[in-house]
């Protein structure tokens, strides 16, 4: 069971940015709109799950999931950034690569989740196989390198966007049980019903900060005070509440002993097989057929070190 909802967040947030492109609107305006879906469900899970549980919802509880909240929307800025301009199919493998790498790296090391030396080796087996697999599904065709075609501009920018992005959603990712870690949030708080409590309850804090993010994002960053509330951002409420839904089964399996946040993580990347494909198929995102080729490779060595890194700890007993 605990692995089946881990599986929930990749096929949750690699249909983000096909849905997000057909919802349409800025980079800023689908920021906001994914946040505020992720306030309605946030909400509803207060409301139907929180309160009827008696969880408490602490100060120290709050501050954790708001400022989660926040490097959030620093991160889903920049990727949405990065989508327009570079596209969906050659950024979120990138994206995925950059998170998989900084995300697992923190909680195995941070963390200290990998304690042994063969889940090190078995850990950064499956990390350079998704990496490996990301990249290739973002590469040049032979026939572009053959006429030394340069990366437009944009595409350059689209980078520096997914650089920014990865350090927003590392902190986004790692921040709730790094607090843990430096006991500003206490043991007993995280572990009350396998972690499941103190994850739900950060849920609608962070949902708070997300939306306050993007805001402020929305007015000094990209200058669109008059424009951020215009009805693309309303249409991404269903961009929202799919993201949502991957998040809470996200940080569900990252407490769970039976998971852990290293293989949570790596494991909420594998939406790029999704998100990829779906960028080709349903956004009808050009591609050689050299290049698809290369995808399908990659997609197989995401899905391998997919496989490996879900079964880390049985393989180092």
């Amino acid at each position: 069971m605990s692995i089946l909802m881990a599986l929930i967040p990749p096929l949750t947030w690699g249909a983000v940015g096909i849905i997000c492109t057909i919802m349409g609107g800025s980079a800023a305006q689908q920021t906001l709109g994914e946040s505020m879906g992720a306030l309605i469900l946030g909400l509803l899970v207060y409301f139907f799950f929180v309160m009827p549980q008696s969880i408490q919802v602490t100060s120290h509880i709050w501050q954790v999931g708001f400022f989660s909240g926040i490097f959030w929307s620093i991160g889903t800025a920049g990727q949405f950034i990065a989508f327009k301009k570079m596209g969906v199919s050659a950024a979120l493998p990138i994206s995925t690569a950059g998170q998989i790498i900084s995300n697992a790296l923190m909680a195995a090391a941070v963390l200290g989740e990998w304690i042994t030396v063969s889940m090190w080796l078995f850990g950064s087996i499956s990390i350079a196989l998704i990496t490996i697999g990301a990249l290739l599904t973002s590469a040049r065709s032979h026939l572009e390198k053959q006429r030394k075609e340069k990366r437009s501009p944009t595409y350059m920018q689209g980078i520096v966007a997914l650089i920014i992005s990865t350090i927003g959603f590392m902190l986004y990712f790692v921040f709730p049980n790094l607090l843990v870690k430096t006991g500003y949030v206490s043991e007993s708080v995280h572990n009350a019903n396998h972690g499941i409590n103190y994850m739900t309850a950060i849920v609608t804090p962070q949902a708070c900060g997300q939306v306050i993010g993007s805001i402020l994002i929305g007015i000094f960053i990209f200058h669109e005070g008059r424009q951020l509330f215009a009805k693309p951002a309303w249409r991404n409420l269903v961009t929202g509440l799919d993201w949502g839904i991957g998040n809470l089964f996200m940080f569900i399996s990252a407490a769970s002993p039976l998971i852990g946040q290293a293989m949570a993580t790596t494991l909420s990347q594998t939406g790029v097989v999704i998100g990829t494909f779906g960028g080709i198929y349903l956004l009808h995102e050009h591609k050689t057929s050299d290049q698809m080729i290369r995808i399908i490779i990659g997609s197989i060595l995401v899905i391998a070190g997919s496989i490996l890194i879900s079964n880390l700890k049985i393989l180092t007993i």
